[in-house]
């Protein structure tokens, strides 16, 4: 592949992802794609295959985006007190919330699916969302099998319930008090959603001490 053909295949991926954000997997076609690239239809299925092919890329993109912010999040965590227990999963959550910040992309793709967008590309949910629970439940374990956090808290759900906020959050906002809608570009909007976040957290787990 020449540089060229790369450069094609990266702007190919950033703009089906712009537009499968935007418009979900199966109100986007091939030709709109290709216009809005600059290409035709030919190109873009020589560099990246069907439709398919390229919604596949793009959540493998999303994927490893949100693996190694979680992997950054859980690295090097020694779990041995209430205190550090706290932190872990506070820090896992606020990974996710910047990650949300940053790539605003991949929380309106996962609701795109979570309406049954591309409800014929079943394997995703198998493939992606497996493996992250694995990981954080192993990162937990230590927390729990400590007795700092209580056993019977069903930390699945809860971090399900963590995804809908924030996704959901990061998609529709909130209006304030001129009817405007707000979102986590602002930074006041930001700061009050993650103390809400840790508050709920730090209440459903009964960590000891203070509200954050």
């Amino acid at each position: 592949m020449t540089s060229a053909d790369g450069g094609q295949r990266e702007l190919i991926l950033r703009v089906a992802t712009r537009l499968f954000a935007a418009l979900g997997y199966d109100a986007t076609s091939i030709s709109q794609i290709a216009e809005a690239t600059g290409l035709d239809v030919a190109t873009i299925t020589k560099q990246t295959g069907s439709k398919r092919e390229l919604y596949l890329a793009v959540m493998d993109w999303v994927h490893e985006t949100e693996l190694a912010s979680l992997h950054k999040a859980v690295k090097g965590a020694p779990v041995t007190s209430s205190d550090q227990a706290n932190a872990l999963v506070y820090r896992i959550v606020d990974q996710y919330l910047d990650l949300c910040v940053a790539h605003p992309e991949i929380p309106a793709l996962w609701m795109h699916r979570w309406l049954s967008d591309a409800s014929d590309v079943t394997e995703l949910e198998l493939r992606y969302t497996r493996p992250m629970g694995e990981l954080v439940k192993s990162a937990l374990a230590p927390a729990i099998a400590g007795g700092y956090i209580d056993p019977d808290v069903d930390m699945e759900y809860l971090l399900w319930s963590m995804l809908w906020c924030v996704n959901g959050f990061s998609q529709s906002g909130v209006p304030d008090e001129h009817g405007n809608r707000r979102y986590m570009d602002d930074p006041e909007v930001l700061r009050r959603f993650r103390t809400l976040l840790h508050r709920m957290i730090h209440r459903t787990v009964a960590f000891p001490g203070d509200l954050p």
